[in-house]
């Protein structure tokens, strides 16, 4: 498929009540209102497709550059690629979902989030969170640096009182994803999860609720799930 003729699909795909459910997301136009169940057809004809990918983001289309995510060849992208994808991810649903997951499947995404969430920009630092959730769920826990991760744990604690909203949120889901995917330091993601509290986020007039992180992790230890690994982080 070209780029024309899926632009074409996904307008048609489109709707306006979507499209509004989605702006008060954080979805920025220019966008068509496709649900993403609606683009997985799409998804499949194409597979992977790594130009495709880079074309369909560059349009400046949240819904072509959400797509793209799904279809992008994560191993393939560069540095260069995703500092640019990242830069221009203003739709939230782009900068905390389609550039973390190719981010952390790509061979720079320990690096990458690390610099991320030392940035200014609001987005580009919920991107950078957001990676390390997805880092932790796919890569096996021997690739990982826990001292590291313990580390920026005790960094949430101590930052998320001042930080901006989807930062705030974003490192929440951080202190959730680490307790429930790395097993060695599931204890300490309770003890952070217990120091920071309930925190509130504005949602934005939307029936979204905050994790409460603490009964999150125990739910899924009760499970006996602790550690168990993702193997892909798209939806």
């Amino acid at each position: 498929m070209t780029v024309q003729e899926i632009m074409e699909e996904l307008k048609a795909k489109g709707s306006e009540q979507i499209k509004n459910i989605l702006l008060k997301h954080g979805v920025r136009e220019p966008f068509f209102g496709v649900r993403v169940g609606d683009m997985k057809p799409i998804q499949k004809k194409i597979k992977m497709d790594y130009q495709l990918a880079k074309d369909l983001y560059a349009t400046g289309n949240a819904d072509a550059m959400y797509l793209a995510g799904l279809i992008a060849d994560d191993k393939k992208m560069t540095k260069e690629e995703l500092q640019l994808w990242v830069t221009q991810a203003i739709s939230s649903n782009i900068g905390e979902y389609t550039v973390p997951w190719v981010t952390a499947g790509s061979r720079f995404g320990w690096e990458l989030a690390l610099e991320w969430i030392d940035d200014k920009e609001e987005h580009i630092v919920a991107a950078g969170w957001a990676t390390l959730s997805n880092l932790v769920a796919l890569k096996p826990d021997d690739e990982l640096d826990i001292p590291k991760l313990k580390a920026l744990l005790e960094r949430v604690v101590r930052e998320i009182p001042l930080a901006t909203n989807r930062v705030r949120y974003q490192m929440n889901g951080f202190i959730i994803s680490v307790g429930a995917y790395v097993a060695a330091l599931t204890a300490a993601a309770i003890e952070a999860a217990k120091e920071i509290g309930i925190i509130t986020v504005d949602m934005n007039g939307t029936s979204c609720k905050v994790p409460n992180a603490t009964d999150y992790i125990l739910k899924i230890k009760d499970k006996g799930a602790i550690g168990k690994k993702k193997k892909t982080v798209k939806c």
